[in-house]
């Protein structure tokens, strides 16, 4: 048994070392373990987190107090470059600056509106899943109590009511009075005696 041990001992050894002319590359990949964070040239960062400020954004982009402040700076552009001084006026009749910004702000815009409806499809997707499950739940409910109140209605017609023992008393009560008129127990009493 001791040499079977060791025999094993040197079977798992060999399987942990690797062969002499082996590089890394071709080492097996352990499945069991997780595996190391790999650097990256592209910068790190939480989607949720961007997420979460497109959504902000998105809303922000949407609301009136958005379309009054970014009037209002285009107002002030245009009456700036045409109205002040000719050495203090940085974009020209064109505005070819002012069309490069607003240009930019839509481009990032656009993606980020989209971004913040996706995640809000996202959440109605499992809100709607989520209703469905509950549906189904609420579903096999009812039908399971349906059934047991078939259930105990079929057992209810095979239990005795109050009522109907009543009736069953009456009735042998109204028997046992016919079968004293028809057997008087007075007469039957003197057959018997006179029997004796």
């Amino acid at each position: 048994m001791g040499s079977g041990d060791a025999g094993q001992g040197d079977r798992g050894e060999t399987r942990d070392r690797m062969p002499a002319g082996a590089s890394a590359s071709s080492r097996r990949v352990r499945l069991d373990l997780p595996r190391p964070p790999r650097r990256s040239l592209l910068p790190e960062y939480d989607p949720e987190a961007f997420g979460r400020l497109s959504e902000k954004i998105a809303r922000f982009l949407g609301t009136g107090r958005f379309l009054v402040w970014m009037t209002l700076t285009i107002v002030a552009w245009v009456l700036w470059n045409i109205a002040a001084p000719a050495h203090l006026r940085f974009d020209e009749y064109p505005f070819i600056f002012l069309t490069l910004v607003l240009s930019l702000q839509a481009s990032y815009a656009a993606p980020l509106i989209l971004l913040a409806q996706n995640r809000q499809d996202d959440r109605d997707r499992v809100n709607l899943e989520q209703d469905r499950k509950q549906n189904e739940r609420s579903i096999a409910d009812t039908e399971y109590l349906t059934r047991e109140i078939a259930a105990l209605r079929m057992g209810l017609g095979e239990v005795a009511t109050r009522d109907w023992i009543r009736s069953e008393l009456e009735d042998l009560v109204r028997e046992l009075e016919e079968r004293r008129d028809v057997f008087p127990a007075r007469a039957a009493d003197h057959r018997d005696e006179g029997d004796r």
